[in-house]
């Protein structure tokens, strides 16, 4: 994990209780993200503009060693000036909670434009280096390496990229070093000599802005993903994966990604040789037309910068089934509201700019016809087998679902292999029911991605990780104002606890399926699971967020296929 703090995010989630109200004078409006070195939150200036101050962790501000640390960081990132990197505006390194305010950048990160569009054209990674480049010589210019240069700590802007979470790396070495389960930086985007643990120089930087580029460009991290310590081999010993990267990119791209120091180019020579692309022109600008358009649009929602809480309400899964008394029988996918209460209106734009919540008293608004859930006589089929199974002994009950088909499926596999061993899942045939086809072993896929889906104009991929326009994916997660609807045939379950593995997913579906999954069910992130209708592929899923009145939704999905 990594000891930075998360960057500002397009989505403010409500204070808990657990929240402080004010920090060093500022009041704080939501929370922006957290990570861990801490809390992110957005707060005001007295004048009204916007900043994300970031609140050190208990046991960080503890640690006489950490302040000291944090303290001469932030008087050299307090010396950072560059166009492309969020200015620090204020702090309070002596404060019994140490924190720093920068200023807040009404954009996406570059990690969530790429979940959501998919790989950017070649003109756009070209001067998003150039951007990057220009940030990185502002920051080694003071002394300070970044040390977790990765698409999630930058920000995209009208204007430009901006660089965040510089400095601050390193204040949190000596805690790092000794803190169960941190490290300084993250592992895909690490280079060889910080993952050995050697000196960080501005080159280190260099080769996390290669790597950067390379997953802008093809969509992949150039070393695969997967657990860490399989990443961090990878970046020691093996070559880069440059096969999805354009072949106008691969060069330079492959230089910033060689294994010694000394043979990267300086971010310098980065600039000069985007200045020199072809692809680039003599205008190497940020014009109107530096982005794609559809990412474009993606902007237009965030330029007037987020609205203070009480203007703009977003509230968590939990407060949202705080409202509903009576869980399970809130609206699902084709009805106009929760039981005995219309769905509430008036929320801002959503970030997407989308339809955002339906005209107080309409019906809520129901994704296309595809979305309707056609499986009544599945479930139907289901139950009487299950009753003649309880008939015969439960001779039946195994042979509900065809066995798996020879061969494993790759369809879904994200990154590199992964090094964990494949989790054996699935009922265990009993002697006097033996299951034709034993027990299914599933491989981990794509874990941890979090997506946001900006209005119900937008649905889940399940198979890719990503966030897609509706009628897209063939296997997809869509929703409501209140609900997730599930693609034809997909089968779901919800956790009656905190943890879902993918055998008691398998189990419970054959056991407790679901049909519909409303949103005041899977409150306080409760997991529940997909299963894809030729049953090779599982996610496992976790609603982080609903906001109010049908705006953006939030999920955290791991992915895992068959394997036989």
């Amino acid at each position: 994990m990594s000891a930075q703090l998360p960057g500002a995010q397009p989505a403010p989630t409500a204070l808990s209780d657990d929240d402080p109200r004010e920090i060093g004078g500022y009041r704080l409006h939501a929370r922006l993200g957290a990570g861990g070195m801490g809390v992110v939150y957005l707060a005001y200036t007295p004048g009204g503009r916007p900043i994300a101050l970031k609140a050190v962790r208990a046991e960080f501000a503890a640690d006489p060693e950490f302040r000291e640390r944090f303290a001469q960081e932030v008087a050299s990132a307090r010396r950072i000036h560059g166009l492309f990197t969020a200015q620090v505006v204020d702090h309070g390194v002596d404060a019994r909670t140490p924190w720093l305010a920068t200023a807040y950048v009404p954009g996406p990160t570059l990690q969530q434009v790429v979940q959501r569009h998919g790989p950017l054209p070649v003109r756009t990674v070209l001067l998003l280096v150039a951007g990057i480049a220009e940030a990185l010589q502002g920051i080694h210019g003071v002394g300070v390496v970044h040390r977790d240069l990765k698409p999630a700590n930058v920000l995209i802007a009208a204007d430009g990229p901006r660089v965040i979470d510089f400095g601050i790396a390193r204040a949190a070495d000596a805690a790092a070093l000794t803190g169960t389960g941190l490290r300084i930086g993250t592992a895909a985007f690490m280079a060889p000599e910080q993952a050995l643990g050697l000196p960080a120089t501005a080159a280190t930087d260099v080769f996390a802005l290669g790597a950067l580029a390379v997953y802008v460009s093809g969509g992949a991290p150039p070393f695969g993903s997967g657990p860490e310590s399989a990443a961090l081999y990878r970046v020691v010993h093996e070559a880069p994966d440059l096969t999805p990267v354009p072949a106008a990119l691969r060069d330079l791209l492959g230089r910033c990604l060689a294994k010694r120091p000394e043979d990267r180019p300086t971010t310098a020579e980065l600039i000069a040789a985007v200045h020199a692309h072809p692809a680039v022109g003599p205008r190497p600008g940020f014009a109107d037309d530096w982005l794609p358009h559809p990412v474009s649009a993606d902007l237009a929602g965030h330029a007037a910068g987020p609205e203070p809480a009480h203007v703009r309400p977003t509230v968590t899964a939990a407060a949202f089934a705080s409202r509903n008394p009576h869980p399970g029988t809130g609206a699902g996918p084709g009805r106009t509201g929760d039981a005995g209460t219309p769905p509430p209106s008036g929320t801002g734009t959503p970030p997407h700019g989308g339809a955002g919540a339906s005209p107080a008293g309409s019906p809520e608004r129901v994704p296309g016809s595809r979305r309707a859930p056609r499986r009544g006589g599945r479930l139907l089929v289901t139950v009487l087998v299950a009753l003649l199974a309880l008939v015969l002994g439960g001779a039946a009950v195994y042979y509900l679902d065809p066995p798996p088909e020879d061969g494993a499926d790759p369809a879904g596999a994200t990154g590199a292999p992964s090094a964990r061993p494949p989790v054996t899942v699935g009922p265990q045939p009993s002697s006097a029911a033996p299951s034709p086809s034993g027990a299914t072993p599933y491989t981990p896929g794509y874990a941890g991605v979090e997506l946001t889906s900006p209005d119900t104009t937008y649905e889940f991929d399940l198979k890719a990780g990503k966030v897609v326009p509706e009628e897209t994916a063939a296997w997809y997660l869509a929703r409501t104002d209140s609900a997730f609807v599930l693609s034809e045939e997909s089968d779901a379950f919800i956790a009656s606890g905190d943890e879902l593995s993918p055998a008691e997913c398998v189990r419970g579906i054959e056991s407790e399926p679901v049909t519909t999954l409303n949103f005041a069910e899977l409150a306080d992130e409760r997991p529940f699971c997909v299963r894809s209708a030729d049953q090779k592929q599982i996610v496992i899923a976790r609603l982080a967020e609903a906001a109010d009145g049908g705006g953006a939704v939030t999920v955290v999905l791991d992915h895992h296929r068959r394997d036989g």
